[in-house]
């Protein structure tokens, strides 16, 4: 370490001009450390340095302090970064951790000793720009998509919420907070606004304020209140309609939408917009990531044999809860492609999912094939809006230059936001440090000890949010049905006679065509299917259904296709468990019949209202 005449002016950082691999860097460490630090090819200024020898310019950078000391390599590289935000644990390591700096220092060697591959390495990585990405554009395009995702929830709730669970609905949320035992805290356990009136004006007016903010959100205007309003109305919703919105796409929105509070801009200060945490974009990854990799894991985890064996396609398409028609078609495909597509599926969630936290180049690739992974999902089958939110969440993996079309500068980006200092940024880091360690926690533990012996810790912040669904398990398809049982509602007068109840879209008439409903998610339809795959004494909510058809209630009787009974309820009322399997081709052709079906058992004994 020498020393050079630098007092009263800022460090400065030198570099070899004529190195292509130099300038990539230097653009992108110049915005991180704003103005703090001073860059120059030595080429310019190698001649100010009479300490430092022209040949070891071409070798090595330099950093230059306002003491006047300077130091090269890796930890003038290092330094230089010090003053970035957040940027100075590096130097910390390299000072203070036993053998970092040694090892460092082999690396910078090997990378400047070779620069014409690390050159092209680099540019096949982060493309042919190393500027610092923003986010402007890609938050704005992100708060679209949700705003849509919790419109389309909230619309399909409106259409079923007084049949599910309003005064005359099958489970009456009025009921289910009056007999539930929720003691002194029952805000907490239970938080919801149904506790100060739940009638079916109020129902259906949370789900219509809902629409008013999603359009809110769409339109960028009062986004921070609206996605507020939004979360707790869908929480409130989601704590009163007992098992008709208990899927994980619903607790996905709740977390997405929790943190998407934080993502927003809450304020603006002079024409300018904060830009988005990189905490909370990366907590937002974390969140993809434990979707897509758990879903995959718990796959494993579970031992089923059909995925074992990777038969376990073969038997999904025509299992799932609400098949599409393409899903008939992809189903008669040779065994061969399904055992393909059972091997891409565990490429893509345990392995391409890493990709997400990888450099430009690399995350967008991930991105690409999530999406499309997704759109496969879509196409053969009805999974509500969960593919559309995860590929919301997908797109928070591309930055700016993504959005902006070439020679359209007006749409890189909205005139009100400009790039203000980072250093300046809302959301405290420490915050976004101890919530993204809490997630840690809390998604590792379960994974790593058994449940009998959970940390104090873990167990105390796990039992604290979960009222509000902060955080919550994924992984679907961890075992696969390998048949399809369905329950078929009958109505009779006599006993004999038998006429059915059909419904708007899971499996009846084996001539119905399955069909794409997807956003919308018909709640009833689903639980019928979960109901199907154990006995009645379990699901003690159909039996209160099919008394609600004996009743004639009106919402309830809206959320079937047709009523056999218009003009008076039938006497008595039982439920039958059939067995339906796709169809092939030749019977279809034949017949028109996309499915086959047989009779299984009774699975419910013949109702009655009392006298």
């Amino acid at each position: 370490m020498e020393s050079v005449s630098q007092k009263g002016k800022k460090p400065v950082f030198i570099y070899d001009g004529d190195c292509g691999f130099c300038r990539l860097w230097i653009a992108r460490w110049s915005p991180l450390t704003e103005e703090e630090v001073v860059y120059r090819p030595s080429q310019e200024v190698g001649e100010n340095y009479p300490q430092i020898s022209p040949e070891y310019f071409e070798s090595s950078v330099y950093f230059v302090d306002p003491e006047g000391s300077f130091c090269s390599g890796a930890q003038a590289v290092f330094k230089a970064l010090s003053y970035a935000p957040n940027g100075k644990w590096l130097l910390r390591a390299y000072e203070r951790v036993p053998g970092f700096a040694p090892v460092a220092e082999w690396g910078y060697r090997q990378v400047a000793g070779n620069r014409k591959i690390f050159s092209a390495l680099t540019q096949w990585i982060w493309g042919g720009s190393l500027e610092t990405p923003t986010w402007f554009l890609t938050r704005r395009v992100f708060l679209f998509l949700l705003g849509l995702v919790y419109l389309l929830a909230f619309l399909s709730l409106w259409t079923q919420i007084e049949g599910l669970v309003g005064q005359r609905g099958i489970l009456p949320v009025e009921s289910y907070l009056k007999d539930a035992h929720w003691g002194s805290d029952r805000f907490w356990n239970l938080p919801t606004l149904f506790w100060f009136y739940a009638g079916d004006g109020f129902l259906r007016a949370i789900c219509l304020l809902g629409v008013g903010a999603s359009l809110c959100v769409m339109a960028n205007r009062a986004v921070g209140l609206s996605l507020l309003v939004m979360w707790g109305f869908y929480l409130s919703l989601f704590n009163v309609a007992q098992p008709f919105l208990g899927f994980q796409w619903d607790t996905l929105l709740l977390e997405t939408g929790f943190l998407a509070l934080f993502l927003v801009p809450w304020r603006r200060n002079k024409g300018t917009t904060p830009p988005p945490s990189s905490l909370i974009l990366f907590l937002f990854r974390f969140l993809l990531f434990r979707v897509v990799f758990t879903s995959g894991l718990v796959k494993i985890l579970s031992q089923d044999p059909t995925w074992s064996d990777f038969t376990a396609l073969y038997y999904h398409y025509e299992t799932q809860p609400l098949p599409t028609w393409i899903g008939w078609y992809v189903h008669q495909l040779p065994h061969a492609f399904q055992e393909f597509s059972v091997a891409c599926v565990f490429i893509i969630q345990l392995g391409v999912v890493f990709m997400i936290f990888g450099p430009r180049r690399i995350r967008y690739t991930g991105c690409a094939v999530l999406v499309f992974h997704e759109c496969l999902i879509f196409l053969t089958g009805n999974y509500c809006f969960f593919n559309l939110l995860t590929i919301a969440l997908c797109l928070l993996l591309l930055d700016d230059s993504v959005w902006r079309l070439p020679g359209n500068r007006e749409f890189s980006g909205p005139k009100e936001t400009k790039l203000i200092s980072i250093r300046k940024k809302k959301f405290p880091p420490w915050l976004g440090v101890g919530a993204l360690g809490i997630c840690i926690m809390l998604y590792a533990v379960p994974l790593l000890v058994t449940s009998g012996n959970y940390p104090s810790i873990y167990v105390a912040i796990a039992n604290g949010i979960r009222p509000l669904h902060l955080f919550n398990s994924y992984g679907l398809f961890a075992v696969m049905t390998t048949s399809r049982p369905e329950i078929i509602i009958l109505g009779s007068d006599d006993r004999e006679n038998w006429f059915p109840y059909e419904f708007k879209w899971k499996p009846g008439n084996v001539a119905n065509k399955p069909e794409f409903i997807a956003p919308h998610q018909p709640r009833l339809d689903w639980q019928m299917w979960f109901a199907a795959l154990s006995n009645y004494e379990r699901n003690p909510w159909l039996i209160q259904f099919m008394i609600r058809l004996l009743q004639g209630s009106p919402p309830v009787i809206e959320l079937l296709e047709n009523n056999p009974y218009p003009e008076n309820p039938p006497k008595y009322m039982q439920a039958l468990v059939y067995d339906y399997r796709f169809s092939d081709s030749e019977t279809r052709n034949r017949t028109g019949s996309w499915w086959n079906r047989k009779l299984l058992r009774p699975y419910t004994p013949i109702l009655q209202l009392p006298e």
